[in-house]
């Protein structure tokens, strides 16, 4: 069997990391704008768009006839230009002169946008307004050479890259003005019980009356009387206010890594699994705790899970303490399961309802 790394990860945040509002939700009046453009790239060094890809030619004469300089298409031959798309989203808060980063992706046949600087090129919205212009050198963060006989190298992707502040803001986009009254703060990612705690911890902070929750991503704040006359200063307090963020037990499975990401609150119920020549038992030790006489104390019964693993016969291992995702996935890497059959495995505990959890595979 080919030797496969099986890697997991534990993800306990919800019982240990309390977070910021503004890291988990946004504010009434907070928003952005995505703008897009069509641009050309010069510079390559022959990694550029062929004649096939028409509309770059045609671009090309388009500009040079500003600048006085007629060509025919037909004679028109370079592979030094590409053709792009030039993609951003940029705050509502920014004003006319700001600076911005912009993504540049091929549309053409071109090998590579390494080198290249993008021609200035006018960004607008779906609507069609302008608001503002990107130029500059491309960074691409990875390269590609081809040689003549069609052997090539690469690393990373050479077709999109980006201009760090290459776009400027020179038109204002229209700003949504924060109530002084009454707002909302939407969770990015909606539940109730997250909704719940986050509308306390207002209330715990500015006032028993001062916030609702509506649903499990909406909650309305009552700005306090004396608050209103300076809206940005409470603002800034309710943003900072940190909140235990529920989170909902989930395993991700990736087929193709292997990677096992198992979330703090997922649980393995006692079970029995056969996989090919692999079996894995889950078995269930209860330890009683019985108090001395007279000590006022009370009976306690912990359910002590632990999983064993056998593979024909010869192969095994035993996992001490309670039974885990992550212990069941450290069993399965120490024996070389493939990800196909770890994708299986869990898969079936969680169609025997074994498997306390959501099954996310990507």
């Amino acid at each position: 069997m080919k030797r496969l790394i099986l890697s997991y990860l534990v993800l306990s945040l919800s019982f240990m990391y309390a977070q910021r509002i503004k890291d988990i939700a946004y504010i009434t009046g907070e928003g952005s704008e995505q703008i897009i453009g069509y641009g050309l790239v010069v510079g390559l060094a022959g990694s550029g768009d062929t004649q096939r890809s028409t509309f770059t030619i045609q671009s090309v004469t388009s500009m040079l006839k500003r600048f006085g300089i007629t060509v025919s298409q037909d004679n028109l031959i370079t592979r030094n230009v590409a053709a792009v798309m030039v993609t951003a989203t940029v705050n509502d808060y920014l004003k006319p002169g700001a600076k911005f980063d912009v993504t540049v992706s091929s549309m053409g046949d071109a090998t590579s946008l390494q080198g290249g600087t993008l021609l200035m090129t006018p960004l607008s919205s779906i609507m069609g307004k302008v608001y503002g212009f990107a130029q500059g050198s491309i960074s691409v963060g990875g390269f590609e050479v081809r040689t003549s006989s069609g052997s090539s190298v690469s690393q990373n992707h050479s077709l999109a890259g980006r201009v760090p502040m290459g776009g400027i803001l020179n038109y204002p986009l229209e700003e949504t003005s924060v109530p002084t009254q009454n707002i909302d703060v939407y969770l990015r990612e909606p539940d109730l019980t997250t909704s719940n705690n986050v509308a306390n911890a207002i209330n715990a902070k500015f006032g028993n009356s001062v916030a609702i929750a509506k649903d499990g991503a909406e909650i309305q704040v009552k700005v306090p009387s004396n608050k209103q006359n300076n809206i940005v200063s409470f603002l800034a307090d309710l943003e900072s206010i940190t909140v235990q963020k529920d989170e909902v037990a989930k395993v991700v499975l990736d087929e193709r890594t292997g990677t096992v990401v198992a979330g703090n609150n997922v649980k393995i119920l006692p079970a029995s699994i056969t996989h090919g020549n692999l079996n894995i038992t889950i078995r269930s030790y209860p330890i009683i705790s019985q108090p001395n006489s007279f000590s006022n104390g009370t009976t306690q019964v912990f359910n002590n899970l632990v999983p064993y693993v056998t593979q024909d016969s010869t192969n095994t291992v035993a996992i001490q303490g309670a039974s885990t995702v992550q212990q069941v996935a450290a069993a399965l890497n120490s024996l070389k399961v493939s990800p196909q059959d770890i994708i299986s495995i869990f898969q079936a505990l969680k169609k025997a309802g074994a498997l306390i959890g959501e099954l996310d595979i990507i």
